[in-house]
């Protein structure tokens, strides 16, 4: 079982933007969202974006007048988001996203933990402390979205366990899920064309089982309003705003 870093840096992160599709298509889809929300810049006009990935949240924020700071562990996935952000006020770090704190110079109006970030964490005490930074990062006013698949609840068998996730002239990729009590192992297989033969690649890795209630208990500790939904593609989606002046 590879981390999460050493299985994006071995499989997923050059093949990232290619699983996504179109990269356009979901920018757009997800600063509308951030619209829908209500989220535009009001105060300090700064963002964070945790587990920024190639920028599909990242950037749709700068769009929308923020200043963004993106913070993601796949060093191959921050240099894609850093040759996408030229135009944008967008500083990309590599790094842990628990020191993200030790980046900011001015209290974020919004941070975002979007994707399945929070199940890559590596156990629920660092999910906690996440959230606990992200409560001492915005003491009177700000909001909070994240999104994760809810593995906690939703438990595939048998045959289910094998998911299709894209597919090309030249690719395949494929992943099958394994799970355990508190984890679900999840195994990517990629059959690449090489001329006339075809090469597997295969990597796993360990994503959290994270019950939403879960964190809306948390969230609710560190004085946050919480809301919670489901996304059109099944993700659970949480929007925690803290009150005060």
């Amino acid at each position: 079982m590879a981390s999460v870093a050493e299985h994006y840096d071995r499989l997923l992160g050059s093949i990232y933007s290619w699983m996504v599709g179109d990269v356009d298509g979901a920018m757009a889809r997800n600063a509308e969202e951030f619209r829908a929300l209500g989220i535009r810049p009001a105060r300090s006009g700064i963002a964070v974006d945790l587990g920024a990935g190639i920028g599909l949240h990242a950037i749709p924020l700068a769009q929308l007048g923020f200043s963004v700071l993106a913070i993601d562990g796949c060093i191959s996935l921050a240099e894609e988001l850093k040759r996408r952000a030229a135009p944008f006020d967008i500083r990309t770090i590599t790094g842990d996203l628990l020191d993200f704190r030790n980046e900011l110079d001015a209290e974020p109006e919004i941070i975002c933990c979007m994707g399945d970030t929070l199940t890559h964490l590596p156990d629920l005490d660092t999910v906690r402390s996440l959230f606990s930074n992200v409560a001492l990062s915005m003491p009177s006013h700000g909001t909070f979205v994240t999104t994760f698949r809810d593995y906690a609840a939703d438990t595939a068998v048998g045959l289910h366990r094998f998911i299709p996730v894209r597919s090309d002239a030249d690719r395949i990729l494929t992943c099958f899920l394994e799970y355990a009590d508190d984890a679900v192992e999840v195994y990517d297989l990629l059959n690449r064309r090489e001329g006339e033969h075809w090469k597997l690649e295969a990597s796993s890795y360990r994503k959290l089982r994270i019950a939403p209630a879960w964190v809306v208990d948390i969230l609710t500790g560190l004085g946050f309003v919480v809301v919670h939904d489901k996304t059109a593609n099944g993700m659970t989606r949480i929007v925690a705003r803290r009150t005060g002046a």
